[in-house]
């Protein structure tokens, strides 16, 4: 999930997720997550790879986009959401690439666990955590009328979910030898300037703001990098709607420009290829002509 998106199509409200149990795949197929079969056309893990990533609401959007792009660079990735199919769809678009789908709730301790579990069981290590899934809430809520179990979920999703996903990872990187690793945060230009009626998704933006600057000094000891990239208007299926019209602060409803989200999926993968010695601490990567810059 972006900054920007409107809506989420990772994580549904806690209540649909209790029908969901954890699964791990291998392009389409059942696999025990300790083991040595890889997905995509069956071809083994490549031998010698270092680089592996996790990257989070990988089944749509940035997150599809971002982990197509690291399979392409030779990354291995494990896919993690909420919809196995969806993600054996992310897998599928690099036939043969070592893509493992892990479905995952990232709200929910318990497949986080497992989720970074079934990571050091395949690949043995761990690179790179993308903490990219999320959701924007209701949309067009007045901030009085938000129910508070709508605000839970999205803290729950963005915020606890990257606190959650960026622990697993740390503790592993923390142990792994060689020790180390890098985490990039899916952060939001609404971390800086928000949208109208947008208080759950603005605050937990501004908090994982705070996560980010937190880690990265905490992780200096170990190795683990740790950086945030804050998007506006990557065109995805989510922000197709911009197009037509999206509400501004002064109350009308305008159309922005979109940006090619593969140009978001580049910028990621520069961050992710550098040196542990060299960190993008925060990056901004928008639609050149979306209004932002003045925003509000």
């Amino acid at each position: 999930m972006t900054a920007e998106n409107p809506r989420d199509t990772e994580h549904p409200h806690p209540t649909e997720n209790a029908r969901h149990t954890q699964e791990t795949r291998h392009a389409g197929r059942a696999a025990d997550p300790g083991g040595t079969e890889a997905p995509g056309n069956g071809a083994s893990v490549p031998p010698g790879s270092t680089r592996i990533a996790v990257v989070t609401g990988a089944g749509s959007g940035i997150g599809r986009a971002v982990s197509v792009e690291l399979l392409r660079a030779g990354w291995s990735v494990a896919l993690a959401g909420r919809r196995t199919e969806t993600l054996e769809a992310t897998a599928a678009t690099v036939p043969g690439a070592a893509a493992l789908a892990v479905r995952t709730d990232v709200s929910r301790p318990q497949e986080v666990t497992a989720l970074f579990d079934a990571v050091r069981g395949h690949f043995g290590r761990l690179d790179l955590l993308f903490n990219n899934a999320g959701t924007f809430g209701p949309g067009g809520v007045p901030f009085e009328d938000l129910p508070y179990d709508a605000w839970r979920h999205v803290v729950d999703t963005n915020l606890n979910g990257a606190f959650l996903c960026a622990q697993g990872a740390y503790r592993q990187m923390k142990e792994q030898d060689p020790r180390g690793g890098r985490i990039i945060n899916n952060g939001s230009v609404s971390a800086h300037t928000p949208r109208p009626l947008s208080a759950p998704y603005t605050a937990t933006k501004h908090a994982l703001t705070g996560l980010t600057k937190s880690l990265s000094l905490d992780g200096r000891a170990y190795g683990i990098a740790v950086g945030q990239i804050d998007i506006g208007n990557a065109a995805t299926e989510m922000t197709a709607r911009m197009r037509t019209g999206a509400l501004q602060a002064g109350g009308e409803v305008a159309p922005e420009p979109l940006m090619d989200v593969a140009d978001v999926a580049r910028t990621v993968r520069h961050m992710a290829e550098l040196p542990l010695e060299a960190n993008v601490q925060f990056a901004t990567v928008l639609a050149t002509a979306m209004p932002y810059v003045g925003r509000g």
